[in-house]
């Protein structure tokens, strides 16, 4: 057999096991986890007798109109009381990180995701008149506890990507007062914008985040997302193998954060 054939075929064999382990490799460990986006609980999450309440997909992106006016008293589900004061993060709260990964110039067949429940932190609300305003924000999230469902890809991510064993948390402070929708405090889902710091694998960046917001017995909860640049943290995104699976340079952010007074 000429020298030439040989070669070809050899090459031939070379990019066929290349691409079939690339495939193995995104098959096994960064295919998507097809979860739904986390959303605001359609009830109060004291209430439910999980821990967490089951991620729900939600229709409506998160806009950033927030209304001014509203009830000095804790409604949405018949509590009474004052809001007026410092709520701590509570029972239900998840945060996570949801990327787009490519297998050779292919779209993924779905997103990954990873959340953790081990979000803590406070909001002070103060009232005046008609008026609730959202004055501070102060929430910590543990990244190293972030998982999703495959262990391989969540190893991955503690050295590249996110690199948790050298950022074990992201933090976001507000900077700028909200003023919370009257709907909010009876209960409907509210559009507010969260701005403030977000810090997040060593570097802070001030950002605008899109939300929603409500409160249900007793129970301020809030959901958003923010999409950005993973270079705009300093964040490679991973890949294997170069060329054959990578993840775009781009991830959201995703939380639902639940807020308990007292």
């Amino acid at each position: 057999m000429p020298r030439s054939r040989v070669l070809i075929i050899a090459g031939v064999v070379i990019v066929a096991a290349v691409a079939i382990g690339g495939f193995y490799v995104y098959d096994q460990v960064l295919r998507g986890d097809n979860v739904a986006a986390l959303s605001l609980p359609s009830t109060a999450p004291g209430a439910a007798a999980s821990s967490a309440p089951a991620a729900t997909s939600s229709s409506s992106d998160p806009t950033t109109t927030a209304s001014t006016g509203a009830a000095a008293s804790v409604r949405g589900g018949g509590a009474t009381g004052d809001v007026a004061g410092t709520w701590t993060v509570a029972t239900g709260s998840q945060a996570g990180y949801r990327v787009t990964e490519q297998l050779a110039n292919l779209p993924a067949q779905s997103d990954a995701v990873g959340r953790t429940d081990k979000v803590t932190g406070t909001i002070t609300l103060t009232s005046s008149g008609s008026t609730t305003t959202l004055t501070a924000a102060d929430l910590t999230v543990d990244t190293t506890s972030i998982s999703s469902d495959k262990s391989q890809r969540d190893n991955r991510l503690r050295s590249e990507g996110l690199q948790t064993d050298t950022y074990p948390t992201a933090t976001f402070k507000l900077t700028q007062p909200v003023a919370v929708p009257a709907a909010a405090l009876t209960g409907t889902p509210s559009d507010i914008t969260l701005t403030g710091d977000l810090t997040l694998h060593g570097v802070t960046k001030s950002v605008q985040i899109p939300a929603k917001a409500q409160l249900v017995n007793g129970t301020v909860s809030v959901a958003g997302s923010l999409a950005f640049p993973l270079s705009d943290f300093g964040m490679t995104a991973p890949n294997i193998g170069g060329f054959i699976v990578s993840i775009a340079d781009r991830g959201t952010l995703e939380f639902v954060v639940n807020f308990s007074k007292g």
